[in-house]
């Protein structure tokens, strides 16, 4: 009987860069938002926020990294609760859970190795953000 597994993350390294990055595109675009990259296991790895971002905009970022490291982007789930009344009512219930577009997995090799979350700007600009995040890490 096997008894414990490996499981893979994001490094902080890693994450410091996707999140400087992230936070780079969003400076030379005059977008303020704040990001945050999670490892698999929702835990924050790396954050930061632009100038004149509001602070709640990081505890939204947050919440998209969050969502995100369940393995699917935030829009998916907005796609899913409006197809589902039942779906709607389970998921605002639910702390953390943001159906906002901004959060994104991140997977190295097909394995899930974290999330990265940006808020701040309209929910495509946030979403260029967080590309630009893990483009900076290769992925």
């Amino acid at each position: 009987m096997k008894v414990s597994i490996t499981k893979r993350m994001i490094t902080q390294e890693a994450a410091n860069v996707a999140v400087q990055a992230a936070l780079s595109y969003a400076k030379d675009n005059g977008w303020a938002v704040a990001a945050m990259v999670v490892d698999a296991s929702g835990h924050m790895l790396a954050a930061g926020r632009l100038d004149n971002t509001p602070a709640a905009v990081a505890e939204f970022a947050q919440d998209k990294a969050q969502t995100a490291v369940l393995g699917k982007p935030t829009r998916d789930f907005a796609e899913r609760m409006l197809s589902s009344p039942e779906l709607q009512l389970g998921m605002v219930n639910r702390p953390r859970l943001c159906a906002w577009d901004g959060g994104i997995p991140i997977h190295e090799n097909g394995i899930l190795i974290g999330a990265i979350g940006i808020s701040g700007a309209a929910g495509p600009d946030d979403i260029k953000c967080a590309e630009a995040g893990l483009r900076a890490i290769g992925l």
